[in-house]
């Protein structure tokens, strides 16, 4: 993450565990519905199509506005809409040096009563200056993607001791680049069951059930595939201030086009709220994902690691850092080998807030990658200064 959105990337993780219809806003777009704003960036990035070799630096100046909408449309239902402009303009650009990236978001959360709701968000985002790039391309090649996902939870108590819910997840990539889209633009499909039962008031034991389909614009017959996940974890409130969670269980993947496979499946996470207004969270996963070279790997085993850290200084001053590493192997077809790669990213911010309508910031984020194919290797190092305001 980049240009001051490791702040931002915190202050969302925080409310990663709200489970109620009316679920955090920023505390610049609270106490009225409609919101503008607008933030300055300059930053320099030392790899900006992140090659393995023949790097290209540049500096980047960037003009983001946003509009926001947030609302309580009646007492049970919640509307939210937002739009971000961002213009990129760069000194040392092959190609266009003026990049617009758009976001758009839709969120509407209804309260059935006060034991089921339902929360429906959809997100989408054309990205010509990608945050993170994808390893082992051509040199120096143009990475701009549309992407669209829309998340729908169903949640339910049926007894006061037993609750259910019901998720859905469908995502859809599309590549600028038509050779880099015949490769990689696809639908993910997430579909899932779970059930709860409240063992302890703190403690919360979890069955689930979930249905992945990968399916592929082109060449479907030797990329897609299908998984069914059976899981079984935790919920444990350790403290007031302390929340834990756990899966484990097993992924059943069916290959088009390359053998069928058997697979672990992992998920652990947990936040301290330490003080008012800092917090640590952290957490680790092993699973399958898609590889960024379909023609020559099937698939990632990935076992990843995270921690994210937000500080409150003083009521001025926050700091934040967030730290991913991620340990890969790539699953080869028949006419390659395994490859290993881990990949290290890390990112830290110190943001001023005058008033409540600016943040100033400072931040860094470097990405290095290290690989069994030389191609495939990265280091990519981003510094930015950034101003924003709200109002």
């Amino acid at each position: 993450m980049n240009h001051f959105r490791v702040f931002l990337a915190c202050g969302l993780l925080a409310a990663v565990s709200a489970r109620a219809v009316y679920a955090p806003i920023p505390e610049q777009e609270q106490g009225k519905d409609l919101t503008f704003a607008f933030a300055l960036n300059v930053s320099h990035d030392s790899n900006i199509f992140g090659s393995a070799t023949g790097a290209i630096g540049s500096m980047i100046y960037e003009f983001s506005p946003k509009v926001s909408y947030n609302a309580s449309i009646t007492e049970q239902t919640f509307v939210s809409l937002g739009y971000q402009l961002i213009l990129d303009q760069f000194d040392n650009r092959p190609g266009d040096k003026l990049l617009d990236s758009h976001m758009a978001s839709a969120r509407v959360a209804h309260a059935f009563s006060s034991s089921s709701t339902l929360d429906v968000i959809d997100m989408f985002q054309a990205a010509r200056n990608p945050e993170s790039l994808l390893n082992g391309l051509p040199l120096n090649a143009d990475q701009s993607f549309k992407r669209n996902e829309l998340d729908g939870n169903y949640t339910t108590s049926l007894t006061p001791k037993i609750g259910a819910t019901l998720k859905a997840r469908i995502v859809y990539y599309n590549y600028r680049n038509p050779l880099l889209g015949s490769s990689l633009n696809r639908f993910e499909n997430l579909f899932g069951l779970s059930g709860d039962y409240a063992v302890l008031p703190e403690v919360k034991a979890v069955a689930e059930y979930r249905h992945q389909d990968v399916d592929y614009d082109t060449s479907p017959d030797t990329k897609n595939k299908h998984s069914d996940f059976l899981m079984a974890g935790a919920d444990y409130a350790v403290a007031k201030k302390l929340t834990t969670s756990g899966r484990i269980g097993v992924e059943y993947r069916q290959r088009k086009g390359a053998s069928n496979t058997t697979a672990p499946y992992a998920e652990f996470s947990g936040k301290y709220d330490y003080a008012d207004g800092s917090f640590l969270t952290g957490g680790y996963t092993y699973t399958l994902e898609e590889a960024s070279d379909t023609a020559q790997f099937t698939d990632n085993k990935v076992n990843r690691f995270f921690v994210n850290l937000q500080h409150t200084i003083t009521p001025l001053l926050v700091a934040s850092a967030s730290l991913t590493f991620e340990s890969a192997i790539l699953q080869a077809r028949s006419i390659s080998t395994n490859v290993s790669e881990d990949t290290t990213r890390l990112g830290v911010a110190l943001s001023y807030l005058p008033t409540k309508h600016w943040t100033i910031a400072v931040s860094y984020d470097g990405d290095h990658v290290t690989s069994d194919e030389a191609a495939r290797k990265l280091d990519r190092r981003r510094v930015g200064l950034s101003a924003a305001y709200a109002f």
